[in-house]
């Protein structure tokens, strides 16, 4: 028998899908931004990252997650969602293939920690949750992927991304002042002593 904090733990709501959808935009509409074309790696440096940060601190893990999965089940569709209008699966094969696939898993990773220190979440503890989430998870999943589709050492892959490093911080702490502030006004997040205290 499945208990009802198991069915409200893996059940999707109307409102889940809502909030998944509207995050699933914030991160096409931050492709409107036009990409700062980067020398050597050729993924090109873009504001959609910063929608990765706030699915995960908004919305939580799993939510989180699956905004982005959502994201790029339409560009896989061939919908130009990418920044400079990009779109189609073969955006999946080229440079940016491997910072693609990191969406999700950054997001959940963001969305899992916020949950869990969601009582001592403030500015600089979700910074760092950014930073880890948002720039160490993608960089060690998209820059191994850089090195193989372009042939680069791995050497040369990392020292190439380096050109994100200040961009990434200016946007984690963007993501930062804008999560602090919806934690405050619009909490989303179901929190891992909230979930406890439904089950008990």
């Amino acid at each position: 028998m499945v208990t009802p904090f198991l069915q409200e733990s893996t059940a999707v709501s109307t409102r889940d899908l809502v909030h998944i959808a509207l995050f699933t935009a914030i991160v096409a509409a931050l492709g409107l931004v036009p990409p700062v074309p980067v020398p050597v790696i050729g993924v090109p440096i873009t504001a959609q990252t910063m929608g990765v940060m706030l699915a995960g601190s908004v919305l939580g893990a799993k939510r989180g997650a699956l905004s982005l999965l959502l994201f790029l089940a339409l560009v896989a569709a061939g919908a130009p969602l990418l920044a400079g209008g990009r779109g189609g699966l073969g955006v999946f094969f080229g440079p940016s293939g491997g910072f693609l696939i990191g969406f999700p898993i950054a997001a959940g990773v963001i969305g899992w920690m916020v949950e869990r220190w969601w009582s001592r979440l403030g500015f600089w503890t979700i910074l760092a949750i950014h930073l880890l989430g948002g720039v160490v998870v993608l960089y060690a999943i998209g820059v191994p992927f850089v090195a193989a589709v372009t042939g680069l050492p791995l050497s040369a892959a990392l020292v190439g991304s380096l050109w994100f490093v200040a961009g990434d911080i200016a946007k984690a702490a963007i993501a930062a002042y804008v999560a602090v502030t919806v934690r405050r006004t619009l909490p989303m997040v179901a929190t891992a002593s909230a979930r406890r205290d439904r089950s008990s």
